[in-house]
């Protein structure tokens, strides 16, 4: 019963999105705003952590599922991507490159940041 609750929840959310996609003329996905809500409400406390973590675990844990329609609609247009091949892979490529340079650049800066607090923090509590 505890799941049921915590997928209302979450569900609740997704609602809010759509409402939102619809209100707004912004070209955001309401999946995004759902997601931009429920952030909001964990941050500010209005819902707890406990409240949805077992059913958010338990979705992302299956989420590689989810994909699975798409990939089997994608091999019925095998034909359309074989006309095209060439293009993807000049697109692919270099995003897939830029993606992984930017991500790396900021995870370091993020690290850097980080290792610069505890370094703070330990040198605050020696003196």
């Amino acid at each position: 019963m505890k799941y049921i609750f915590q997928f209302c929840r979450i569900l609740a959310f997704c609602c809010l999105g759509e409402l939102l996609a619809k209100l707004l003329p912004l070209p955001i996905p309401a999946s995004v705003y759902g997601l931009i809500l429920l952030v909001i409400a964990l941050k500010t406390g209005v819902v707890k952590l406990e409240q949805v973590k077992e059913t958010g675990l338990f979705l992302t844990g299956i989420f590689p599922l989810l994909f699975i329609p798409a990939a089997v609609g994608t091999m019925e247009l095998v034909e359309e991507l074989g006309k095209m091949w060439l293009p993807c892979l000049l697109a692919i490529i270099p995003v897939t490159a830029l993606v992984m340079a930017v991500s790396g650049i900021v995870t370091q800066k993020v690290a850097r940041k980080n290792t610069a607090k505890i370094s703070a923090k330990e040198a605050g509590c020696r003196d």
